[in-house]
């Protein structure tokens, strides 16, 4: 059965355009209240619920709140907050979810909701299923005896500092690191800063001046063209760039920007240096140049689909603690229960202090394949895996760069769109084969 309002990632899309608008998500909280009810065995099933600093942040809380009350649910209320320490504090206070009302690295003008199970977990499928199954038969309201409350949890933010603290090695410190953070304007700007500086580091703000409409503007993990500048400027010797959730690192010195994959690695081989590394889950969109480097070391990769609930499916289903995505989802399993920008950047951190090293030096020894990315806006009615001579054409580009790269076409999960990516070691040969394999997809009228 096909979902009807979750995708990927909870339920998203443009503010005041539906489903995101007032009654939808009222009801949503009520569905999800009625569902939650049924699995927990507490006489008030309770929630907790975060955000991210968007000015419909207060709108879809206030919303979600009656919702959840009105099906006989208590509510937790943080604040803004990072998505993964709503997984934490889900998870460390038994509560029966968790809620987060953000639209991670997209514009202010846009908001979401997703769910964490009584784990720290995304929701599985059939449980979403289950809250759009109740959301069609209607809402209506316990009776006043039965309705939830709602309290504030003060210190939600401190005692996320605190757990991020503890993943990082008590015989290590982050004295002589001069760090620059970028909040992108988002949860993580009253957080991050103070993660870093009582682990013992120098650090300098930036995107920390939230107003509710500059989430991700020019800044955070989805604008690091001039991180390696603002580094130097700052006179730091290392970056790190958060989304407006902060599920999502990217990390800069002075001179480059390091993406998901290569600090993937880094942790990696750090891991496996030190005789602790099962394995390593990607995506099908992760640097060729990556897989090679694990195949030389030995180490088995796994490549799972695009999106992080994907990539931890693997993680569970192979026995694996590390995966993630070249945006910058980093899942560290025995870390945290999901991708979390802060403890990822812990775990970078920790590798740099315990062997003196620079972000250069550790991945000087992999150099990324180039990559090509065209989305082709194709015409109604198009479903390119049944389209014989794009799939004739992808066969044979893919002969042609076999041990040297690789092509992955795939539909927008949100878009009509396709998207053709080609890897290859010459990156004329990657733009020559991904603009072939563009036009044989009928554009859009």
């Amino acid at each position: 059965m096909s979902r009807k309002y979750f995708g990927t990632d909870g339920v998203r899309g443009t503010v005041g355009t539906f489903p995101i608008v007032p009654d939808f998500v009222v009801r949503l909280g009520y569905a999800a209240g009625k569902v939650l009810a049924k699995h927990s065995a507490d006489e008030h099933p309770t929630v907790l619920i975060g955000k991210d600093t968007r000015i419909s942040g207060y709108m879809l809380e206030a919303c979600l709140q009656a919702g959840f009350s009105s099906a006989g649910v208590d509510i937790v209320l943080c604040g803004p907050i990072p998505t993964p320490a709503v997984a934490y504090l889900t998870q460390a206070l038994r509560l029966t979810a968790g809620v987060v009302i953000s639209a991670s690295h997209n514009p202010y003008s846009d908001n979401g909701i997703k769910f964490f199970s009584d784990k720290g977990t995304k929701l599985p499928d059939e449980m979403e299923l289950q809250i759009e199954r109740e959301m069609d038969r209607g809402f209506s309201c316990v009776d006043s005896a039965r309705l939830g409350k709602a309290r504030r949890l003060d210190d939600a933010a401190g005692r996320y500092v605190e757990f991020c603290k503890s993943t990082f090695p008590s015989d290590l410190d982050l004295k002589g690191f001069k760090i620059y953070v970028d909040c992108a304007n988002g949860a993580a700007y009253h957080i991050a800063p103070d993660v870093y500086h009582e682990l013992g580091a120098a650090v300098v703000c930036g995107g920390n001046t939230p107003d509710g409409f500059n989430i991700n503007e020019g800044v955070g993990a989805t604008h690091t063209e001039t991180l390696p500048d603002r580094v130097q400027k700052a006179g730091c010797d290392i970056g790190i760039a958060l989304d407006g959730d902060a599920d999502r690192l990217i990390m800069a010195d002075r001179h480059q920007v390091y993406n998901g994959d290569q600090l993937l690695y880094l942790i990696a081989k750090d891991r496996l240096n030190r005789g602790a590394l099962k394995g390593v889950v990607g995506t099908l969109m992760t640097n060729f140049a990556i897989e090679k480097q694990f195949k030389t070391l030995g180490v088995p990769f796994h490549r799972a689909k695009v999106g992080d609930r994907y990539v931890l499916e693997v993680m569970l289903k192979e026995g694996i603690d590390l995966g993630g995505e070249g945006s910058g989802h980093l899942i560290i399993l025995d870390k945290q229960t999901t991708g979390d920008g802060i403890v990822s950047s812990l775990q970078v951190l920790s590798v740099l202090a315990r062997n003196r090293s620079t972000l250069e030096s550790v991945l000087s020894e992999v150099a990324l394949t180039p990559q090509v990315l065209i989305n082709r806006r194709y015409k109604a009615g198009y479903v390119w895996n049944e389209d014989q001579s794009l799939l004739d054409a992808i066969k044979t580009v893919s002969k042609e760069l076999e041990g040297k790269g690789r092509v992955l076409v795939r539909a927008s999960g949100t878009e009509p769109l396709v998207r053709v990516m080609v890897e290859c070691e010459d990156i004329g040969e990657a733009k020559k084969h991904a603009q072939a394999l563009a036009e044989l997809i009928p554009l859009e009228a």
